[in-house]
């Protein structure tokens, strides 16, 4: 007899079906996993076999094959050691074989027989959605499926439940979602004393995503300013919790199986890996770049990172997807994120400070900065040098606005885009707006077309440079709550792109 269920195979955030066919025939006894298993599913066989001798249930001196079909997609992890389990006990008619054939099941087993929680739980839930089919998976895992609504999820705690489930001895209940966590811990920007201009240079990159360079001696608050960048941002929608949530998923982040509706922030160390940036390494997992997929990725000492990580950045960056290759797959990952980046402006930091610059200057700054390279430089929208704070300063009370008064400019904004973008395939805000669509909606007045012509003449602005001028003036006057681009709004963008080196 051959008897089937189904689980899932990860390919970046999409999760393939696979089928596990169960064969039990007679000849020597022997216990086979074929189908391209990595390490840890040949492994199953023991772990599917210890189990179920502490249930009680001895395996016949017969020849057991289990395939993995389609047979030529690798399968990776212990998650299969479930759908094993429940197809050995169909062909072996202890379960019902139509009942497990219309399950999707994942899940590793303990030699007890107890189920361990494993990663994917949500994007499984979905293939299981899309083939109709019925998810179990682990306890643990059950309230991070369960917010896939169009799969019915059952959660058991051990093998055994899971047999009792499909025995009808004691039927499982629906699994219930997690919590849904807000925007709580934030930072507030009234804490950040001084460098007003670097405060409206963040709300800028809030508004419309715009990717922002600092670049400013040690103390002088970069740090401090993106660490309080979430606390500007709105909450995630829907569309977008589900989509962080399913990377997350992949990457075991996700606490007690909840969604947040906070937007991630990143801040990877600066001797990070390039798999560790990208994406890659064992099962091509999501990287950085990746797990900031609708929220920030901050890298503080920016030209630290290994010149050719940074590189890798530049395709992300304008696609909002990243492609991790490998000789047998192409895995894709979303990444459409808001890059936060930091510098000092030399090795020592202090060669824009009079009373303490180096003897080397200018010569170490531009070696220093230089390792950015033009075509990386010109994908920041806003660059910004920032002054020391004055001592005097540090002294005075908090003045400025909190991040509660910005965010609402933000949000507002914000709203004035989707409203505009809404017929719009895959654009949200103005970052994404392009050709045909950024000359509609970003056209400047004849002022403001004609300041921007003689800027962009005189520094040499590359055509990137000039689109993207564009689309922060248009935030701007989002902010404003105008519905044109007029010339101190294109003379405002054009103040950040002056910054650093001019023209690139």
């Amino acid at each position: 007899m051959v008897a089937r269920t189904y689980t899932v195979a990860f390919e970046g955030v999409e999760a393939r079906l696979v089928e596990v066919q169960c064969a039990v025939a007679p000849g020597l006894p022997a216990f086979a996993i074929v189908g391209l298993p990595d390490k840890a599913v040949s492994e199953a066989r023991e772990r599917v076999r210890a189990a179920l001798t502490a249930l009680g249930i001895a395996l016949p001196s017969r020849r057991i094959t289990v395939n993995l079909s389609p047979a030529d997609l690798p399968k990776e992890g212990s998650h299969f050691d479930l759908p094993v389990a429940l197809a050995l006990l169909a062909a072996l008619e202890v379960l019902p074989a139509d009942a497990v054939e219309a399950t999707v099941a994942l899940g590793e087993l303990s030699l007890d027989g107890r189920l361990i929680p494993v990663l994917g739980a949500l994007p499984a839930a979905l293939a299981a959605a899309e083939a109709e089919r019925v998810l179990l998976c682990p306890a643990a895992s059950g309230a991070e499926a369960a917010w896939v609504g169009a799969a019915a999820v059952h959660a058991p705690a051990t093998l055994a439940e899971a047999i009792r489930h499909f025995t009808g001895q004691g039927l499982l209940p629906a699994a219930r979602p997690g919590e849904v966590t807000g925007a709580a811990g934030v930072r507030d920007l009234a804490d950040v004393k001084g460098q007003e201009r670097a405060k409206r240079a963040l709300e800028i990159a809030a508004a419309g995503r715009h990717h922002l360079l600092m670049v400013g001696p040690p103390g002088s608050g970069k740090s401090m300013l993106a660490a309080r960048l979430p606390g500007l941002l709105p909450p995630l929608a829907p569309v977008e919790a589900l989509e962080t949530s399913m990377i997350h998923s992949l990457a075991g982040l996700l606490e007690e199986g909840g969604i947040s509706r906070r937007r991630p922030f990143r801040e990877p160390h600066h001797t990070a890996s390039m798999a560790a940036i990208v994406g890659g390494g064992r099962g091509a997992r999501p990287g950085e770049i990746s797990l900031a997929h609708n929220g920030v990725l901050f890298l503080d000492e920016f030209p630290e990172y290994p010149r050719a990580v940074l590189e890798t950045l530049r395709q992300p960056i304008e696609t909002g997807e990243v492609v991790v290759a490998r000789a047998n797959a192409h895995v894709r990952y979303p990444c459409r994120f808001l890059l936060v980046a930091a510098a000092n402006p030399c090795r020592c930091g202090h060669m824009t400070e009079p009373a303490r610059a180096c003897g080397r200057a200018p010569g170490c700054g531009e070696e220093y900065l230089g390792r950015i390279s033009g075509p990386l430089l010109d994908r920041f929208d806003l660059r910004l040098e920032m002054p020391p704070v004055a001592f005097g300063d540090l002294d005075l009370a908090a003045t400025g606005e909190g991040s509660a008064a910005v965010a609402a400019r933000v949000a507002a904004a914000r709203g004035r885009q989707a409203a505009r973008f809404a017929a719009a395939e895959g654009v949200r805000l103005n970052a994404d707006a392009e050709g045909a669509l950024l000359d509609e909606v970003a056209a400047p007045d004849g002022e403001g077309r004609a300041l921007l012509l003689r800027v962009a003449e005189r520094i040499g602005l590359t055509a990137r440079g000039y689109h993207r001028v564009l689309r922060v003036a248009r935030t701007i006057a989002d902010l404003a709550g105008e519905a044109s681009v007029r010339a101190p709004h294109v003379a405002e963008a054009v103040s950040y792109r002056l910054a650093g080196a001019a023209g690139r």
